[in-house]
């Protein structure tokens, strides 16, 4: 039987690089984002729905979502967002679904599920033996996006406001990384649940 974990956090809290230890210490991680980019980038079976739901304005020249453009808009229309999400979380489970089989199949010990917004679907929250929450102050997470990505505090602070909140996320974790500290800690954290997991798995 499958044994899967699935890995949030909010936007900056250090998801990434939970899952590349976890795949570095065996687990197959299959990651949501990921998927959608790849669904939303030149050629990405997402664009023709996306292109006659939305038209031209959310999309590059080079063909590939606007991810600026469709942030904007589904900021200020709830319904918007609503019919994007209609276009692409089926796709995405279901490719999700398809890696899943496959990294099992060539003998992956346990599957690592990354999905930022694990906690706001709660058809995903049933398909996972356990949550586990990266977890770091809110300033410590608009720092981070910052640096790495250019975009303004304010904005990052609204896109942090259209996740769960802090509470909402803790709330609903099995297991919790505290990732305040540096990289070596996060490690540490991630290297005892994955002997955890691998008990866990042999149990279920």
């Amino acid at each position: 039987m499958a044994f899967i974990v699935g890995l949030t956090g909010g936007i900056g809290s250090g998801k990434s690089a939970a899952a590349e230890r976890f795949a570095e210490l065996g687990a197959a991680v299959v990651d949501t984002d990921a998927i959608a980019h790849e669904l939303t980038r030149p050629g990405g079976a997402a664009i023709g729905p996306i292109r006659a739901a939305f038209g031209n304005g959310v999309i590059t020249p080079e063909g590939a979502l606007d991810r600026g453009a469709m942030r904007r808009l589904v900021f200020r229309d709830a319904e918007a967002k609503g019919r994007l999400e209609a276009i692409l979380h089926p796709m995405i489970r279901a490719e999700t679904d398809r890696r899943a089989r496959a990294a099992l199949a060539a003998g992956a010990s346990y599957i690592v599920l990354v999905v930022p917004l694990l906690v706001e679907s709660g058809s995903y929250r049933r398909r996972v033996n356990r949550v586990a929450v990266v977890d770091c102050g809110e300033e410590t997470q608009v720092r981070r996006v910052v640096a790495r990505s250019g975009l303004a505090p304010e904005e990052v602070r609204a896109i942090m406001a259209a996740q769960a909140s802090r509470a909402r996320r803790l709330e609903a974790a099995d297991d919790v990384i505290d990732n305040e500290g540096d990289l070596a800690a996060l490690r540490a954290q991630v290297d005892a649940l994955h002997r955890k997991y691998l008990e866990l798995r042999e149990l279920s």
